[in-house]
């Protein structure tokens, strides 16, 4: 026996494939719900390259147009097609497909075709057939909903299409439907099921950490974790706040959290987009955190957001960091307009105001969401994250609202503003459309 060509003689329990869907009938939708490091993309590579040759248990006939679909064009290539356990390292030599980068394409020896797809253009799927499909991360999907719809439409070559959704779990909507979907097959796996192939440092120290934790019931045990009881925010304030876009705005600005230390696990740099259209309704337009970056590392990512939105200005925490953070984003632009603000109450009573704009409909989400931010928000508590982390994403996010908001509201969170800089000219009359 061939133990790189039969898979199935070292899967481990949530690896195999399930024998009934929820209605007790054939499955259309494998759902395999895993932590970090369970397993996900090699059984993800391995059941499509059963599918090619119809191997068993895992195919009952070979498929000849499969799609494969991840969160970015990026995710597809270097975690699904190339990376240590994907399709091409998962292949025997003999049996590797040829990966066609211009084309987003592998073509197997016996006439096979994988197309690659990024949830970050739905569109994409509309037109192409498939027998078969593999979803990596879709609880990470920019467009979910969007996506998923689209290669629902696409999957009808053969006598039964099938797709694979590997991924770890967020309680988004798409994710909570499809485990209680009567043609889906939910199989979970925690990380502690693959720990004989993972880092004893790893093991270590980040299981070490986040064991019990909320996060870590996400992230270690695969479990789709529900509102926190003490959060600020709920995942239906965020669903309630979804917006298609923005529309024309009159303010654009970037808040930054900056980190105290740039050393490796330390925290994040917080960088958020917000603007404000002639209503009064504000508008989250994109997160750009970045973690483990130097200064002039996250200081020329906020410029270059700053830049690329034509902002209006960036409104900066100095707490940590004093004139140095006004002086380090001024030598990647002397020009830019930095707004330094030093924060004079806790983080949940900054924070307080702006959840409460959220539920009174005042603040947006633009375009397909922002997973990691709004992880962030709905396990903001009393006591902060539940992991202890500092929550970097949503401290920016504070900032970018508040400053948009404060002249006209004034009953924003307390803070001190340092250095307004110079007068800002506006650059529109009638706004501009995002």
């Amino acid at each position: 026996m061939r133990l790189d060509r039969d898979f199935i003689a070292l899967a481990h329990r949530h690896q195999e494939p399930p024998a009934r869907a929820n209605n007790g009938g054939p499955w259309t939708t494998w759902l395999m719900l895993g932590g970090r490091g369970a397993g996900k993309t090699r059984l993800g590579a391995e059941w499509v390259r059963a599918q090619v040759a119809g191997d068993a248990p895992y195919a009952a006939q070979r498929a000849l147009s499969i799609a494969l679909v991840g969160e970015t064009e990026h995710d597809v290539r270097e975690v699904m097609i190339e990376g240590p356990s994907g399709l091409l390292r998962s292949s025997p030599r003999g049996e590797r497909p040829l990966w066609v980068p211009s084309r987003r394409r592998l073509e197997w020896p016996n006439g096979a075709v994988a197309y690659a797809f990024s949830s970050e253009d739905p569109e994409q799927l509309r037109g192409p057939q498939f027998d078969a499909a593999w979803c990596d991360e879709l609880a990470k999907w920019k467009h979910a909903d969007a996506t998923f719809d689209m290669l629902q439409f696409g999957l009808r070559l053969g006598s039964r299409p099938r797709q694979l959704v590997t991924t770890t779990p967020r309680p988004v909507a798409l994710i909570k439907r499809l485990v209680t979907d009567a043609r889906t097959a939910v199989t979970r796996a925690s990380t502690h099921a693959n720990a004989a192939h993972l880092s004893p440092a790893f093991i270590e120290t980040v299981i070490g950490r986040y064991a019990g934790t909320r996060l870590g019931r996400q992230e270690i045990d695969g479990e789709i974790i529900e509102d926190r009881a003490d959060a600020l925010w709920s995942r239906d304030m965020i669903e309630a706040a979804r917006a298609a876009a923005a529309p024309a705005l009159v303010r654009i600005v970037i808040g930054v959290d900056p980190p105290a230390s740039s050393r490796a696990g330390a925290d994040a740099c917080g960088i958020v987009a917000a603007g404000m259209a002639e209503g009064g309704i504000v508008y989250v337009l994109e997160d750009a955190t970045v973690r483990g970056a130097a200064p002039d590392g996250w200081a020329s990512r906020a410029v270059a957001l700053y830049r690329r939105l034509e902002a209006d200005a960036i409104v900066a925490e100095v707490n940590q960091g004093g004139d140095m953070v006004k002086a380090v984003l001024q030598q990647i632009d002397r020009n830019v307009p930095v707004r330094m603000v030093h924060a004079t109450r806790g983080k949940w009573l900054r924070a307080e105001p702006v959840a409460a704009m959220y539920a009174q409909g005042k603040v947006k989400h633009a375009g397909a969401g922002f997973a990691e931010l709004e992880d962030e928000m709905c396990d903001f508590g009393l006591g902060g994250l539940s992991g202890g982390a500092s929550p970097d994403r949503l401290d920016a996010l504070v900032w970018a609202v508040t400053e948009l908001t404060r002249r006209g509201e004034g009953g924003g969170p307390r803070i001190r503003v340092l250095d307004w800089g110079p007068p800002l000219a506006p650059k529109w009359t009638l706004g501009r459309r995002w």
